[in-house]
């Protein structure tokens, strides 16, 4: 496929990136030149890149929300991604009770209909804490944890605030994040090491599965089944991650990583999602990992992961599994009149 600019790519990911930017074109050069004039000699804080970059949003004249019952408020989304796993983020803090639903999440899911992600992560206002999150997969399915989108959303939020950290409500629990030097850490809690609370269907040693491949079992808010391979690179994750998606080991199903060792405290991890398919990285995969590898006696407390969009670091505390890695922001807009109906 060519586009209108003369880039070649067959990239599906990349190409509806591509064409999506390519169609708010003319809204982005006013805004970018209006910026640029603004910022001459200034100097960005150093401590948060996101600092101010989420105060307007690209909305189109007449735009409003297609759904019923809402406000004529405008839908507008973010585009973020941690190590290339991709997200769209919404903001609902001023709504009641939030806007998600399944069918919408499925809507915007669709790469080719909508504007997809990997996960779609919904902001929403707390009592007990700073912020709370809602996680939905492509599929319109909810997923109880996400650290990447979890990152990103605490990278725009302290950009937005100036925070240095938060505290943020998922069903997976009260998470924190923390800004340490430009990085944006979260503890994901601790590890679910037992058999009920992953969940799975039968009593069994949770280290070593009775799967075929002597996977183990982890829960990170979401059950992970993580293989340990002698080259993740030549696994087999579009067809074996499938499969064990949906074993009946799994009353949920699972999400599934295949990992290899590469050097000390060094793993290459390709991954499967649940109700996603294959995605270039996983937040909560990389912590089921790297909890599952030092149980094993691969790697060490400290682990490297390099995934297949990026390098994330993950790190086993007393008080929980830290993760971090890098987090970018795409774009800002606003769903077109009429999306989805």
């Amino acid at each position: 496929m060519v586009s209108r600019q003369g880039f070649r790519t067959l990239d599906l990911l990349i190409k509806s990136q591509l064409l999506y930017r390519l169609s708010y074109r003319l809204t982005l050069r006013p805004l970018l030149r209006k910026a640029g004039s603004q910022g001459q000699g200034q100097k960005p804080r150093a401590h948060n890149v996101f600092q101010g970059r989420f105060r307007t949003g690209l909305v189109r004249p007449g735009t409003r929300r297609y759904i019923a019952g809402m406000t004529e408020a405008p839908l507008t989304f973010h585009k973020m991604h941690g190590a290339g796993n991709d997200f769209v983020v919404i903001d609902s803090r001023h709504c009641a009770g939030g806007v998600m639903t399944a069918a919408l999440a499925l809507a915007l899911g669709d790469r080719h209909r909508g504007v997809g992600f990997d996960q779609l992560a919904e902001l929403r206002a707390a009592d007990d804490a700073d912020l709370e999150l809602d996680f939905w997969n492509a599929d319109g399915s909810r997923a109880g944890a996400c650290g990447n989108a979890t990152r990103c959303v605490a990278a725009m939020v302290m950009g937005q605030t100036g925070a240095q950290s938060l505290s943020i409500r998922t069903a997976r629990g009260l998470l924190h994040a923390e800004d340490r030097d430009g990085q944006i850490w979260v503890n994901m809690g601790a590890p679910v090491l037992d058999w009920q609370g992953i969940p799975l269907a039968q009593d069994c040693d949770t280290l070593h599965l009775p799967l075929p491949g002597d996977p183990a079992g982890v829960g990170m808010g979401n059950p992970h089944c993580v293989f340990f391979v002698a080259d993740a690179d030549a696994a087999p994750v579009a067809d074996h991650g499938a499969q064990v998606e949906h074993d009946p080991l799994f009353p949920e199903a699972t999400n599934v990583e295949f990992a290899s060792l590469t050097a000390p405290d060094h793993l290459r991890l390709r991954v499967w999602e649940r109700g996603t398919g294959i995605t270039l990285a996983c937040g909560s995969g990389a912590c089921a990992t790297a909890v599952a590898a030092h149980l094993r006696g691969l790697t060490g407390r400290r682990v490297t992961i390099t995934a297949d969009g990026g390098t994330l670091m993950v790190e086993w505390r007393d008080d929980g599994v830290w993760l971090t890695g890098p987090v970018a922001h795409v774009f800002t807009a606003t769903l077109a009149d009429g999306f989805g109906t």
